[in-house]
Formats: structure tokens, sequence, C-alpha cells
């Protein structure tokens, strides 16, 4: 899939202090105090595929109400990127890790 550019820039609050996390094994640079969905989106066009087709998603409520922002852990573990906050060592994927189902819900 070809990249698109960042979908935020950041025009304040850029004095706050820098957390690396990890998506898709690329590291990633957010502020203290991000939300993933606001770390991903700040260096991507895009926070992951659909799971119905190939369009991109980037989240849609941003109140952890509709679903569109799941991401997972390396581990299987779901997350909602509007609502997790960023932890320095983070480590996130945007399609759901190969691993048998009970780890997939």
């Amino acid at each position: 899939m070809t990249p698109l550019p960042s979908r935020f820039v950041r025009l304040a609050e850029t004095a706050r202090p820098t957390v690396s996390i990890t998506v898709d094994g690329a590291p990633v640079n957010a502020l203290a105090g991000d939300s993933l969905l606001v770390a991903v989106l700040t260096h991507s066009g895009r926070l992951r595929q659909s799971e119905f087709g190939p369009e991109a998603r980037a989240g849609f409520c941003l109140m952890a109400a509709c679903q569109d922002c799941w991401m997972w852990t390396p581990e299987g573990d779901r997350l909602r990127a509007c609502d997790t906050p960023v932890q320095p060592g983070l480590s996130v994927l945007t399609q759901p890790p190969d691993m048998p189902w009970p780890n997939r819900v």
C-alpha cells in the first residue's frame, strides 16, 4: 500500500517529553500525554486497514465507542487507539497478529 501523508500536524504543545513506541516494528516518537491514535496519525496517513476491505481507517468517533481504531499488541491484545495513552516501549500492530482464535478477541 502506498504510504499516505500524515493526517495530523502538531501546532502546539511541542515541548512535552518524547515517548518512543513501535508501530509494526518501526520506531515512532510521540509526546507524553498523546493517545496512540494521535501518535500514529502524526506520522502516518492511516491507522490501520479495514477488516472488510482495502480501505484505510483513521478512527472515527475519537471517544472509544465506534471500534474503528482497534490496534493490536504483538501478543494479540486489542487496544483502542483513541483512548490508549502512549507509554515508553509500547509496541503495536496495525493488523491482528497471526495467532489462533482465542487471542484475537
